[in-house]
C-alpha cells in the first residue's frame, strides 16, 4: 500500500486506529523523535487545466512531525494544528519505512477501514444527492 492512500485512511478514518497503531510500536521499539510537532505553514501547489501550468493559490495551516524507527525515518503532516496526531501518524510511516513485522498485520484493518471511510462518504453523497433538484424537468 502507498503511503498517500495509507496516509489518508489514517486520517480519514478512526483515530482509535491510529492510536493503537501508534502504541504497538512506542511499546515494542524505541522511537527517536527528530522533529517534536510543530505548526508551519504549506504553499497549496495546483494545476491550472487550460494551461497545463502551476500555481499556488494559498498556505495551508498544518502539523509536522518526524521521528526515527531503527535508522529509518517517518513523517507526520496534517491540516491544522494536530500535534498528537501528526506524531502518531510519523510512528506509523516509519514503521512502514522499516518494514516491521506489525505492519503486515495492518493492511487488512487499513483496507477494512477504508471500506468504511467509502460508505460513510457514500452515504454523505446519497443523502445530498437527495435535495438536488432538475431544471430539466421543472415548469416554467
Amino acid at each position: 500500500m502507498k503511503r498517500r492512500r495509507r496516509t489518508e485512511i489514517l486520517i480519514n478514518g478512526s483515530r482509535d486506529l491510529v492510536e493503537a497503531f501508534a502504541k504497538s510500536i512506542q511499546n515494542h521499539y524505541e522511537v527517536n523523535v527528530i522533529q517534536e510537532p510543530e505548526n508551519s505553514l504549506v504553499m497549496v501547489k495546483m494545476r491550472e487545466t487550460s494551461k497545463k501550468s502551476l500555481f499556488y493559490p494559498g498556505e495551508v495551516f498544518v502539523t509536522e512531525s518526524k521521528v526515527q524507527i531503527l535508522n529509518k525515518i517517518g513523517i507526520g503532516i496534517v491540516a491544522g494544528d494536530q500535534p498528537e496526531l501528526a506524531y502518531q501518524l510519523a510512528i506509523i510511516d516509519a514503521a512502514f519505512v522499516a518494514g516491521l513485522p506489525e505492519t503486515k498485520e495492518w493492511i487488512d484493518r487499513l483496507l477494512e477501514e477504508e471500506k468504511m471511510i467509502l460508505k460513510q462518504q457514500e452515504s454523505v453523497n446519497h443523502s445530498i444527492l437527495k435535495t438536488k433538484v432538475n431544471f430539466e424537468t421543472m415548469d416554467l
